[in-house]
């Protein structure tokens, strides 16, 4: 199962309760207050990893919850902060912070069952001593009914917090709440004998998406049964589900070039793109999204026209379906590839190709007969090369 988009709830842990206590020992009946502090919350920490290719985990364990931090105790012993929840997430990764939802008005709230209100108490930072069990109850309550759907359509609410692309990256989703402070601390010389102390504060919570960007050199884009899969079979060790039919692939496939000197390049192969997906026809933006971290883009063509379509209308149809989802896919470098040059109708095709789009340099092979393949791999090579060094370039200046 490939799941490279989920909504999930973080909760930080709570910071534990101060304590309040008194110190009886022999020979010191009234010792005074010694109630110690609780402890902080436990964080909600992503870390990046090279490990993982897609979001299942967190698919099928939706609540990310830290531990909270334990009560104070006696003889001035404070108590011990959560632990820590470290979730890995693959490589790519970006966590949108999604608004909170306004309250139903129909369903009534907890604070309206309890009756009259309580009084608060205040601590010695004027901050009011409150209790919030229920509330985060029937906050609790209210998540555990919402759907669970793998896509998640982007909010326009939704707040970019951060990028995880590198191995062991780390960045603090959710941080734990304080402890709060024991009754020793609000001894004064007119105050001797403090009989509250705080509650601990608690841990920061909210829904966030985490939407996987595969990160690879190359994207291999075209329709489907133009042989996008085959190419990949060919030119490295990856084996996707190759058939006579359309949408034989259902999610992206990453495969590993070698190369004589040792050099490594990433392809990405994604789902075959048709005319509306940038409206989500198909399988859409689901995937489109896996292409917008590639360095070069590799429009692969199905010269010989086996669907009964043009191959001409194929490019054009393709660029436009890249500028309209996302304008910078237009402006990458990018490799025209004929394909199944081996069939008699190719040749004329790739005549008329050339004439109606203007592309001169047209890559041409026969991916299930290893034809050309040793050109496209130095040409994507190359490409990749030269599009580095431009980017270096450009952050040095």
């Amino acid at each position: 199962m490939f799941v490279d988009q989920v909504k999930v709830y973080a909760k930080a842990g709570d910071g534990g309760k101060g304590c309040v206590a008194f110190l009886r020992e022999k020979f010191r009946p009234n010792g005074g207050p010694c109630g110690g502090n609780g402890g902080r919350g436990g964080k909600v920490i992503l870390r990046a990893s090279h490990d993982l290719n897609n979001l299942v985990d967190q698919y099928y364990a939706p609540r990310l919850i830290a531990k909270n931090g334990a009560p104070g105790g006696g003889k001035e012993m404070d108590g011990r902060s959560g632990k820590d929840l470290i979730v890995k997430v693959p490589c790519g990764t970006l966590v949108w912070k999604l608004a909170p939802k306004a309250p139903d008005p129909t369903v009534p709230s907890a604070e309206s069952d309890q009756g009259d209100e309580k009084p608060m108490m205040m601590g010695s930072s004027n901050r009011p001593i409150i209790h919030s069990a229920t509330g985060a109850r029937a906050q609790e309550i209210d998540l555990s009914a919402e759907e669970e759907d793998t896509y998640v359509p982007p909010e326009e609410t939704a707040e970019l917090i951060v990028d995880l692309t590198e191995d062991g990256q780390e960045f603090i989703l959710c941080t734990g709440g304080r402890g709060g402070l024991g009754n020793k601390n609000f001894a004064t010389a007119t105050r001797q004998v403090p009989r509250f102390a705080q509650p601990g504060e608690p841990g920061d919570e909210g829904d966030y998406r985490l939407e996987l960007r595969i990160i690879a050199e190359v994207g291999l884009v075209g329709y489907p049964n133009a042989g996008k899969s085959t190419l990949l079979t060919a030119i490295s060790r990856a084996r996707p589900k190759v058939a006579a039919y359309p949408f034989t692939t259902l999610h992206p496939q990453i495969g590993i070039v070698e190369f004589d000197d040792y050099t490594r390049l990433t392809v990405c192969d994604v789902p075959g793109i048709i005319e509306g997906a940038h409206e989500n026809v198909g399988l859409g933006h689901a995937f489109l999204r896996h292409i917008l971290r590639c360095r070069i883009i590799v429009l692969l063509i199905d010269m010989a026209g086996t669907d009964d379509r043009d191959p001409w209308d194929d490019y054009f149809s393709l660029l436009s379906e890249l500028e309209q989802y996302h304008p910078s896919l237009t402006s990458k470098p990018r490799i025209v590839v004929a394909n199944k040059v081996d069939e008699p109708t190719a040749e004329e095709n790739l005549k008329t190709f050339k004439q109606k789009t203007g592309e001169a340099n047209v890559l041409q092979i026969a991916a299930g007969f290893d034809v050309g393949l040793d050109r496209f791999k130095s040409a994507i090579k190359e490409a990749v090369a030269e599009e580095t060094a431009k980017q270096s370039a450009t952050e040095n200046e």
